[in-house]
């Protein structure tokens, strides 16, 4: 089910997220900090999705639908 430390999991991808941007375009690799923020962002997505495919199912469930 729903855990708080679902939430603080995928803040913590974000901060990671955020400090490998920063640290990549510092050392002037701009395009792969950029295809980094992509993937990164794919990853939290894909997670979220997940999550939210779980909810759905406990609704379904406790409505009896």
């Amino acid at each position: 089910m729903l855990d708080v430390s679902i939430i603080f999991k995928l803040g913590a991808m974000g901060v990671l997220l955020i400090v490998i941007d920063k640290v990549l375009k510092v050392s002037g690799k701009d395009d792969v900090a950029v295809m980094t923020n992509i993937a990164g962002i794919v990853i939290i997505l894909i997670t979220l999705i997940g999550l939210i495919s779980d909810l759905f199912t406990a609704v379904r469930t406790m409505f009896m639908l």
